[in-house]
């Protein structure tokens, strides 16, 4: 049943990122910084951590679980370290999937032999 929900929220998002790329004049790039910035609103409005732990990787993996994650994490660092809490948290708790991003570009860079069109 998990990978259902998980299937049916996941897809929703990608639904409504292709339906904002077809139907209106924003950019890819302003359509996934829109999802980060909804993650990071609903998630600070405790509105998104509810549908993460119903849908689990459905609505965690997507960019909006990624502003949500960088919430949370600033949540918890505030409570820790006060007001410098706010610069560390989302750093701390996005690291994890900027590195493997990243490492992963890497990884793909090395393997892959561009071509010019």
């Amino acid at each position: 049943m998990i990978f259902l929900k998980a299937f049916l929220i996941g897809g929703l998002i990608c639904m409504i990122g292709q339906l904002l790329i077809d139907n209106t004049n924003l950019t890819p790039a302003r359509i996934l910084i829109l999802f980060v910035v909804l993650g990071v609103v609903l998630g600070g409005l405790g509105l998104y951590q509810p549908l993460v732990d119903w849908a689990g990787a459905g609505a965690s993996v997507p960019l909006t679980g990624f502003g949500n994650t960088l919430v949370q994490g600033t949540k918890e660092a505030i409570r820790e370290q006060g007001l410098l809490g706010v610069l560390t948290g989302p750093l701390s708790a996005g690291s994890a999937g900027i590195t493997a991003a990243i490492l992963s570009g890497i990884i793909v860079s090395l393997l892959a032999k561009p071509k010019s069109k």
